[in-house]
């Protein structure tokens, strides 16, 4: 049987490589196409299109779908305004975040496995109609542990509640994850129920309340050495 293709949504930054300098990329860090690759299943990169109604085709050709990390999604997505530690929404960031809603969308009529990660976490929330907290340390008395050093992922431990299927895939034992986020889920989207926190008590995975393979975490997988979230995805999409 042909491996199950996994598509994972890119960035769009400028990049240098060769002789070229801080020319627009569409890219997205290595260790995501790894991650699938490491789960049994073959990666895709989907960049951004102007033309989200394109969404739909492009998701048609792929048997799982990854929303990767990034940027902060723009508060007006999910009707708040701008909190001073949000970043300010680009051109490109909200060509982004068009993209990924559709393709989540189109994901979600079609049923297909789909893993978030990070921002994906929390883009699956708001395209369900929930919201974020737009920067954790106000909630946690100024707290820096989700994500303690510009540019550098720290780690920290989350437990997996019973009787879901994050915990069917991780286990309930605490695990030390990485993590980079100072945003995070606060009101769930329909359809969604929390499946893993903190110790402090933050929403770190969500998951659909149905049969289909709908889960998303808050921290990094790809940047660890478990690649069980892997090939839980890469198992859903080719038994789907």
């Amino acid at each position: 049987m042909p491996r199950p293709l996994i598509g994972i949504t890119t960035y769009v930054a400028p990049a240098s490589w060769g002789v070229w300098r801080d020319t627009p990329a569409d890219l997205v860090p290595r260790r995501y196409p790894a991650f699938v690759q490491s789960g049994g299943g073959l990666a895709t990169l989907l960049p951004p299109d102007d033309h989200p109604a394109a969404a739909a085709e492009a998701v048609a050709r792929l048997d799982g779908l990854i929303i990767a990390g990034g940027p902060d999604v723009a508060p007006d997505r999910y009707g708040a305004p701008a909190h001073p530690h949000t970043q300010i929404p680009t051109p490109e960031s909200r060509v982004r975040d068009a993209w990924e809603l559709a393709c989540i969308d189109a994901a979600l009529d079609r049923g297909l496995p789909l893993l978030g990660v990070c921002r994906g976490m929390q883009l699956l929330n708001i395209a369900l109609g929930g919201d974020l907290t737009q920067h954790l340390p106000d909630l946690l008395n100024g707290s820096l542990e989700h994500s303690p050093v510009p540019g550098v992922y720290g780690r920290h431990a989350v437990t997996a509640l019973p009787d879901t299927r994050t915990a069917a895939i991780l286990g309930t034992e605490k695990l030390d994850v990485p993590t980079y986020h100072h945003q995070g889920v606060a009101r769930l989207g329909r359809g969604l129920r929390a499946s893993a926190h903190a110790f402090d008590g933050t929403v770190e995975a969500v998951e659909g309340e149905g049969p289909g393979f709908l889960l998303a975490v808050q921290w990094h997988p790809e940047q660890g050495d478990d690649f069980r979230l892997a090939r839980a995805l890469v198992d859903a999409a080719a038994a789907n």
